[in-house]
């Protein structure tokens, strides 16, 4: 772990107003250093977008939060209106996993790269400029002409670039890439991945690479955070990750996902993740398990350092997994 922390995540919890039986984030903390880029990786509804979007302050409506979420020292969760419009402006900036849900289908894509740039005073000749840059940077032909269309007249994947685009207009110091590529296919998906990290290379951004693609993680984040049920419950080098799995649950998924190097077919992961209105009273995975003891149903294991590595395992001594 590098010594500068430019996101500072602890003890984040987040309960819904819904009344739901157990809260959607339950005490989690991770950080991402200045050019690093970190990986969060879990099933879906694990918790790994409201995660990623808590950076940002957006947290669902009348959703009760504890905990901290620092940028570059500053508490987002803390932060008047102003001064978190200010963050989200010049701080940081998030890709979406699905570009068509998140630009404005009626306004131009120079609208959009450019919105950015104008807020904070650029004028617009030198914001146009700037956006025909920054889309000539990520592979979008004709960039000048690119401006004035609109989003319908993009594929997925020119309109996943646009929005990496306007996502680096301010310069953000943090990028948060929530599933970027879910809907493209695999050759689209190498080529948006290869320009997200060397971007990424040029400018020293560090970087919250929201996944359940555990290929994908592999290919470009330094580290690894696993979650399950709100909860992170392992943490090291994507490496180590790899080769020697602390916790069952992350065991499960490597066996799921298909080797081509491997005869063994894929396995899945038994049963079905715990639902918002489950709260059980010790180990989340414990019904799903096949090392759970008699005690992991009872006591709720705590993240703690085992071996060099942070697992949330009552038998993460015992346990090896290759």
């Amino acid at each position: 772990m590098r010594e500068s922390a430019l996101l500072e995540i602890e003890g984040l919890t987040v309960r819904l107003a819904s009344g739901a039986a157990r809260p959607v984030l339950d005490g989690v903390s991770l950080r991402v250093a200045e050019g690093e880029t970190v990986g969060l990786v879990g099933e879906s509804g694990s918790g790994k977008s409201v995660t990623g979007r808590s950076v940002l302050g957006l947290m669902p409506d009348g959703a009760e939060v504890t905990g901290s979420v620092r940028v570059a020292g500053r508490d987002v969760l803390a932060l008047p209106p102003a001064r978190l419009r200010e963050v989200r402006r010049r701080e940081v900036a998030m890709v979406f996993q699905d570009p068509r849900a998140s630009i404005n289908p009626v306004r131009r894509i120079g609208d959009f790269v450019t919105e950015g740039l104008r807020a904070g005073g650029t004028p617009m000749r030198a914001a146009l400029k700037a956006a025909e840059e920054l889309l000539e940077s990520v592979g979008i032909e004709q960039p000048r002409r690119a401006l004035r269309r609109f989003p319908h007249e993009f594929s997925g994947g020119m309109l996943q670039r646009v929005m990496i685009a306007g996502a680096l207009a301010g310069g953000p110091r943090l990028l948060l890439a929530d599933e970027p590529t879910t809907a493209l296919d695999v050759t689209t998906q190498a080529e948006v991945i290869s320009i997200l990290t060397r971007l990424q290379a040029e400018r020293g951004t560090g970087m919250l690479f929201v996944t359940h693609d555990l290929d994908l993680a592999a290919a470009v984040c330094d580290r690894i955070y696993v979650m399950y049920a709100g909860r992170i419950v392992e943490e090291q080098t994507t490496d180590g990750l790899f080769a020697h799995p602390r916790h069952p649950y992350t065991a499960g998924l490597l066996a799921a996902t298909p080797r081509l190097e491997s005869d063994e077919p894929p396995r899945g992961v038994p049963g079905r993740p715990v639902s918002l209105a489950e709260d059980p009273e010790g180990c989340a995975f414990a019904a799903r398990c096949r090392f759970a003891a008699p005690g992991c149903a009872a006591e709720r294991p705590p993240l703690r350092p085992v071996d060099g590595v942070s697992v949330a395992c009552l038998r993460a001594e015992e346990l090896v997994h290759d």
